[in-house]
């Protein structure tokens, strides 16, 4: 190995580890590096989707933003779409078995997310494959030789299995072939390194050891860490309301952005910004040391989300609305407005938690029942604290709940 190449490996892995959860092996990694160098061969770097929901949020771009950097380093992904494996769903993390999906369901999911990972992925480096086209040409002696790969004692070792097990859970058959079919995929493209979340590494180290028993080299595992949500708890989840969507209006992520929590910072910037290195290191410390205040290093995300996700132009708006609203305390020049007949008012009033639903402010009565008592209800910048309360209802009354919904009433 030249001193060119030995410097240049180093390099590749000093932007590759930044970030990263786990390499296995890394010694492996740093092989392959020097022989893609050496040869003038990308690397083949797959992830593997299963579109089971039609939204990609913030979360799932750490993953993305790490293959972003493979590609900036010369590499190839390969973005696999589980429109087969999709129709099983994968039993990672879950306590019961999933529903499947129709072939409908998958395919309309699964051109969602073809077209928002471009958000993200160079279009240029990317190969697009759907696993539908060698898993479903797999005749049953196929199936059964792919079964024989491995043990049940094997699939047991997996923490969800386990525990459903360990709780007299029932577990199908069929899930047992989610990870075996994930594997295979990594036979079928030739797969050089395999990436996912820290929830993924079973199944990830299923494709290293289908690999080496069909006599191919044994691809690296790359895993990245699951990233909490703005509850600053839970993993970022739609399902549990505290994401970030890549494609939600650029005000609404940036005010999301804006009530991360403080001790989040340093990792959200380093797993899902495209902030150069240094600039990434230097917020950090900045952080750390009190030389940046928290609520400014949230402004410098924010923005920088909208601009990924949408535009420079969105990312100003966004701001110079956050700064009116929040920071010089007016009310947004472009609220929504909601006619309410009066016909159905009772003396010109209406119940506090009944005209929250009407305005679609929230979900459900009983949120707005938590959302009153919370203090999060205002009624013309007042705060309306009693879920009692009768508000009579006036021709161009502002309703407000939380920092970021506003309703304008229309009486008709």
């Amino acid at each position: 190995m030249t001193p060119e190449v030995a410097q240049e490996v180093e390099r590749q892995l000093e932007v590759i580890k930044r970030g990263v959860a786990e390499i296995i092996p890394e010694e492996d990694l740093k092989n392959k590096i020097r022989r893609s160098l050496e040869s003038g061969k990308p690397l083949k770097v797959k992830l593997g989707l299963d579109p089971s929901a039609p939204d990609i949020h913030i979360g799932h771009t750490v993953v993305l933003n790490k293959l972003r950097q493979f590609q900036d380093l010369g590499h190839t992904v390969q973005l696999l779409i589980g429109d087969f494996t999709g129709r099983i769903g994968d039993p990672s993390g879950k306590s019961e078995t999933r529903r499947q999906l129709t072939e409908k369901e998958v395919k309309e999911n699964a051109q969602t997310y073809a077209d928002q990972m471009f958000k993200v992925l160079d279009r240029e480096k990317t190969e697009i494959h759907f696993n539908s086209k060698w898993l479903r040409s797999l005749d049953f002696a196929d199936v059964v030789d792919l079964a024989s790969k491995t043990t049940v004692a094997r699939m047991l070792e997996r923490d969800d299995f386990a525990k459903r097990y360990h709780n007299g859970q029932a577990i199908s058959v069929h899930e047992f072939f989610y990870p075996l079919m994930q594997g295979y995929d990594s036979v079928a493209l030739e797969t050089d390194i395999e990436m996912g979340g820290t929830d993924q590494t079973f199944n990830l180290l299923m494709g290293r050891q289908l690999q080496g028993q069909y006599g191919q080299e044994e691809q690296v595992v790359l895993t990245m860490p699951l990233l909490e949500g703005l509850d600053g708890v839970k993993k970022m989840s739609k399902s549990l309301g505290n994401y970030i969507g890549i494609d939600e209006d650029p005000k609404e992520i940036y005010g999301k952005a804006m009530s991360i929590p403080d001790e989040l910072m340093p990792k959200y910037f380093e797993l899902v910004t495209d902030f150069p290195l240094e600039e990434k290191k230097e917020l950090a410390a900045g952080l750390e040391e009190g030389r940046i205040h928290p609520r400014d290093a949230k402004m410098k995300l924010a923005r920088r989300l909208v601009e990924m996700y949408h535009s420079q132009e969105a990312a100003e708006e966004a701001e110079a609305g956050f700064r009116k609203v929040f920071q010089q305390r007016a009310l947004p020049d472009d609220m929504p407005e909601t006619a309410i007949a009066v016909s159905n008012l009772t003396e010109g009033r209406m119940w506090i938690i009944r005209l929250l639903s009407e305005l679609k402010l929230v979900s459900s009565n009983g949120e707005a029942r938590r959302m009153v008592k919370q203090g999060a209800v205002k009624i013309n910048e007042e705060k309306v604290s009693d879920i009692d309360a009768q508000v009579r209802l006036e021709q161009g009354m502002v309703v407000q709940v939380g920092k970021r919904k506003f309703i304008k009433i229309k009486l008709d």
